[in-house]
């Protein structure tokens, strides 16, 4: 039985190989650069010391950079893939990570970082989500709607396994190989996918699709503007939605606070390298993927939703505690260990779309308070002596998350009224 399931899964995914298979190989290359970017920038910015001010800083206006020009770029480039096809716009977004590593490959000097900054900055927000959804849209376009879902779960599973894939490749090669390694592996995906992957869009002649570019993006600005607008309306007519999105709200400004400045306190608090990053960050991966896998599947039925998010939550809360308090080094792989269970925070189903809008708000916010609360207590003049103290500062967001999903009510009704208003408002959102 198991083995008849797995065939005919294969063979229904049997369509998405060439899209897969180099998805993945960029995801390596691109998570095994993570944890030795952290002693490249630090070593360049502030040579001889473990603490960064410069890089912390750069980071946090990097994020909210790309928060911010992200929201407008992705639905542009989700509506030039409908119109010109789905390949020639993941050929773009999967080649932008090549030159700003190929920086760092041959000079690594402060004016290089610096360049280097300027030219990632560019990259994620051409690339940073709009590879995944291109990805999903061309999946969409192959595969048959009963096996869309599973087709889904693969790009999703691979994402993870990609990340434990690069953080272990990170861990065991030298750091002089690094970057190396990874120009190669990015250098071959648009390779690849100009040689075999096919093209999924047939050109069609459209009212709009000789409007200039500039117009285009405004256009699109505009549309995006009165979604968020008809967004909120809906949200605030339904108590459900608006308790919804304050969890996911409060959640990921905590969370992605924690992360744009982990890396760089481990660092200053236990002169973590690049072999302690990928440790700590492969326990993340594999927990998150043995949670998706078997503890959600199994628990979901038993005990139901809203326990399993305030779980999670709970977990989120001791996971950012943990971190910010951490006594010794071993501390940090111990509050690593709780990514099995709070990555079951991360939503699923027809709201999806909906809460990514939130989040990606919060995101570009939580860098104006982590980034010089960071700074200051890592620096000499804190005013008392706790390095991790903005990390605790950022779980307090997260007790207010877990706050507003204890009154959270996903009863029969609300549930309907739920995916009505979500389906209603996930595409403009998602995009």
């Amino acid at each position: 039985m198991a083995g008849g399931w797995w065939r005919e899964n294969l063979r229904e995914l049997r369509p998405l190989l060439h899209l897969l298979l180099p998805l993945c190989v960029h995801w390596v290359a691109e998570e095994m650069t993570v944890s030795v970017l952290v002693d490249v920038t630090t070593n360049a910015l502030c040579p001889g010391q473990k603490t960064c001010s410069q890089a912390i800083y750069i980071n946090g206006l990097q994020q909210t950079v790309v928060g911010i020009f992200k929201m407008f770029v992705l639905p542009l480039l989700g509506q030039l893939a409908d119109e010109h096809g789905r390949k020639p716009l993941l050929l773009l977004t999967v080649s932008t990570t090549i030159i700003p590593f190929t920086l760092l490959a041959v000079d690594q000097s402060k004016g290089s970082v610096y360049a280097y900054y300027v030219l990632r900055t560019i990259s994620y927000i051409i690339s940073q989500g709009s590879i995944f959804c291109i990805s999903v849209a061309y999946a969409a376009d192959v595969v048959d709607d009963s096996k869309r879902p599973a087709a889904f779960s693969w790009i999703t599973g691979l994402f993870s396994a990609s990340h434990v894939t690069g953080n272990a490749l990170a861990r065991f090669l030298p750091e002089g190989y690094i970057f190396e390694v990874s120009i190669a592996l990015l250098i071959f995906v648009p390779v690849y996918m100009a040689l075999f992957l096919t093209e999924t869009v047939r050109p069609t002649q459209k009212a709009d699709q000789h409007i200039p570019l500039l117009n285009k993006a405004f256009n699109v600005v505009q549309e995006r503007y009165y979604s968020m607008k008809n967004a909120v309306i809906i949200v605030t007519s339904s108590s459900t939605l608006k308790c919804i999105s304050l969890v996911s709200f409060f959640y990921e400004l905590g969370m992605s606070g924690i992360s744009s400045v982990l890396l760089y306190y481990l660092k200053s608090a236990f002169g973590f390298n690049k072999n302690q990053f990928s440790e700590i960050l492969m326990v993340v991966g594999v927990g998150s993927i043995f949670s998706q896998i078997l503890v959600l599947p199994l628990l979901n039925p038993l005990v139901g939703e809203k326990l399993i998010l305030c779980a999670a939550l709970l977990a989120s809360i001791a996971y950012g505690l943990l971190y910010g308090l951490a006594w010794a080094s071993w501390v940090p792989y111990l509050s690593a260990s709780f990514g099995v269970i709070y990555i079951l925070v991360k939503p699923s189903g027809k709201a999806q779309g909906f809460i990514a809008g939130v989040q990606s708000i919060a995101s570009l916010l939580s860098p104006l308070a982590m980034t010089p609360l960071t700074t200051w207590f890592l620096s000499s003049n804190a005013p008392f002596d706790c390095k991790g103290f903005s990390i605790i500062f950022a779980s307090i967001s997260m007790v207010i998350s877990l706050c507003f999903a204890w009154t959270l009510k996903l009863d029969a009704p609300s549930n309907r009224i739920l995916e009505d208003n979500a389906e209603s408002i996930e595409a403009p959102l998602l995009s």
